[in-house]
């Protein structure tokens, strides 16, 4: 997993605070709709999804989260952050296999939190030993994603 450090200064940008990014994500942990990420600033833990407009990706830090870690807008800080959740790397060969063949259905998996994509991996591995039940339970999952269902009901 690739870990990004850089310094930064937190900025206002119209009602908010926010990390302006110095790289590109989409480069560094593959592209996505939307990047999760977890990690630091100035040592106080962080995560969420990051956000892009015309000046290129963001973090928006809330006004809680600031004040509770007295960092304001103006602070120069020293950021970590990781991409957040499994990636494809880490994913077994016939579910990355899977996702590769739809890519609809990929685009909307590497989208979703940390919480949804680890639900739909918890259930397909819970076929061990039965390889029949795993196949089927991997193409309704294809089915899922494409329909753009972060889980099953």
């Amino acid at each position: 997993m690739t870990i990004q450090r850089f310094s930064a200064v937190i900025e206002k940008a119209g009602n908010r605070a926010v990390l302006r990014l110095p790289f590109d994500p989409n480069a560094v942990w593959g592209a996505k709709e939307r990047h999760h990420i977890s990690g630091s600033v100035n040592g106080c833990p962080v995560r969420g999804a990051l956000g892009v407009d015309t000046d290129g990706y963001f973090l928006a830090l809330g006004a809680a989260w600031r004040r509770d870690n007295r960092l304001d807008v103006g602070a120069e800080v020293d950021v970590e952050l990781t991409a957040e959740g499994p990636q494809m790397e880490q994913l077994a060969d016939d579910i990355s296999a899977a996702l590769e063949a739809e890519p609809e259905a990929l685009a909307f998996f590497q989208g979703l939190a940390t919480f949804y994509r680890k639900g739909y991996l918890r259930w397909i591995d819970g076929t061990k030993g039965r390889p029949e039940i795993r196949a089927e339970r991997i193409a309704e999952v294809i089915d899922l994603l494409k329909s753009g269902e972060k889980q099953r009901k």
